[in-house]
């Protein structure tokens, strides 16, 4: 086994989740295509994650046991601990440069480039469902509604899904 790449897979997953079972998809996807682990190790590390008193998170350092010992269950922990741990170091460092302007044009530009990447995702997304009015409609409205701040997200969400049955 190439622990690197194995350490790489759980802390990517770890990174780019919520925490919790967020990182169940990419796990399952990256672990089955290595061969590492079967469908009975990721059933048998949820079944334990879910008896174990403490965070929803301690499934991964179950899997990463059962599939590679104790070597594994260690690399799941730095995985697991890592990011908080990056996410303080940015902090410190964020702190002495909070206040100056060329802090908050580089913040605004990153905000810029997620929403061009989210609109990107959502042409694509509306191309390879076959938009139609309805649902450009439903899009249109749920962001009005969304940047008014006017509507709550849970509301809008509700709303945008029922309208959506009902064109269906």
């Amino acid at each position: 086994m190439n622990w690197i790449l194995f350490f790489w897979v759980v802390l990517k997953s770890v990174l780019f989740s919520t925490g919790g079972f967020g990182p169940l998809p990419s796990l399952h996807e990256d672990l089955i295509a290595h061969h590492w682990a079967g469908e009975k190790q990721f059933t048998e590390a949820l079944a334990i994650g879910q008896i174990t008193p403490g965070p929803n998170g301690f499934w991964v350092i179950s899997l990463c046991y059962l599939i590679a010992g104790l070597p594994g269950a260690l690399l799941s922990c730095i995985a697991l601990i890592l990011p908080p741990f990056i996410i303080l170091i940015v902090q410190r460092c964020y702190l002495p440069i909070a206040n100056h302007p060329a802090t908050h044009g580089l913040l605004d530009g990153i905000v810029l480039v997620i929403t061009g990447f989210n609109a990107i995702v959502l042409v694509k997304l509306f191309w390879s469902n076959g938009s139609n009015i309805a649902m450009i409609a439903i899009a249109v409205i749920s962001a009005a509604l969304a940047i008014s701040r006017r509507v709550s997200a849970n509301v809008i969400l509700i709303s945008a899904a029922l309208i959506g049955l009902l064109f269906k």
